[in-house]
């Protein structure tokens, strides 16, 4: 749904810090894209996924919700977990939606595109492959871990995740949308089961080696036992930058603020850990720091403030206020 002389922003990622991020971005002037991962294999995504071959729509749903533009009846409906004890205990209504919507139009970027007209979504949501998928990790010790919610469970350090299919396809429009886009942001997320996936399928990384807009990371607040422990803010660009094959984040944004004692107490107990802001070793990278007071201390646990960090982002593409 593109506008002309509005910035086109592509957002990749998935898992919980996708949606917050988009929040706040879906309430500035630009043309507004979501590129999300199809690898979750976990809780009522991964039931669904055993019995149907389907991409995962369980992020693809939060982005939907998060973007959404209904009443509050219809957004809990669509959010809605069925309960009792039956064969749909632990199912999203909107997991089903989408199930559903792929089972008719048997293409599932244009089921999610169906799906998101519903619920009034004025931004693009594209499925970063078009088919299902398996993510799996090699292991510093050479063992391979196969399934997306499994890998940060085995707590060793991971060398690096992959896909099967090893040679899908990305998503066309994902390839055309990073091309034309203004900006591009990698969102936050788990780094390694929910980023990754986008970015290691090779038509997307090739597409981010190409791009002639700057890449924005949003990173992490805290560490991730299983996926980033120890992991300061250099470590998560190299990672990605390993991944990709190639240095192409040109700014990081980071939160500056401390966490509430209790809470980095509560966090400790599941050894995660603020992401310390190695700035001497960002700067060798020639990476921009944008960094500022991003904790939300609204909800009662660690995540951004969708709004503060939108205006940030917005910023880079605001050509009338510079």
């Amino acid at each position: 749904m593109v506008v002309k002389d509005k910035p086109n922003v592509v957002v990749l990622g998935g898992g919980t810090g996708m949606p917050v991020l988009l929040k706040g971005l879906k309430e500035y002037p630009i043309n507004l894209t979501a590129v999300v991962t199809v690898a979750d294999d976990g809780g009522s995504t991964g039931r669904i996924r055993e019995t149907i071959d389907v991409p995962a729509p369980g992020d693809i749903r939060n982005v939907i919700a998060a973007l959404s533009n209904v009443d509050e009846d219809l957004y809990e409906l669509f959010q809605y977990r069925i309960s009792g004890n039956n064969g749909l205990k632990g199912h999203s209504l909107g997991n089903l939606l989408l199930v559903a919507t792929n089972e008719i139009t048997r293409d599932f970027t244009e089921a999610v595109k169906k799906v998101a007209q519903l619920f009034n979504v004025k931004a693009d949501i594209l499925p970063v492959v078009n088919e299902s998928v398996r993510l799996h990790a090699e292991m510093e010790d050479g063992t391979i871990v196969s399934g997306e919610s499994n890998i940060p469970c085995k707590n060793k350090k991971i060398k690096r995740v992959f896909i099967t299919p090893n040679r899908i396809k990305a998503n066309k429009d994902v390839v055309k949308a990073l091309s034309e886009a203004d900006l591009i942001v990698i969102s936050p997320g788990s780094l390694y089961t929910s980023i990754m996936p986008n970015l290691i399928i090779r038509d997307v990384a090739n597409a981010l080696k190409k791009a002639k807009a700057p890449i924005v990371y949003v990173c992490n607040m805290m560490t991730q036992r299983g996926e980033t422990n120890d992991y300061t803010a250099s470590d998560h660009v190299k990672a990605i930058h390993r991944h990709v094959g190639e240095e192409i984040i040109d700014i990081i944004i980071v939160n500056n603020s401390p966490i509430k004692e209790e809470l980095a107490l509560a966090y400790e107990k599941e050894r995660a850990y603020p992401v310390k802001i190695d700035r001497e070793e960002l700067a060798k990278m020639n990476i921009e720091i944008i960094e500022d007071e991003l904790f939300d201390e609204s909800v009662p646990f660690v995540r951004h403030n969708y709004k503060k960090v939108a205006k940030l982002i917005y910023r880079l593409v605001d050509h009338d206020n510079e």
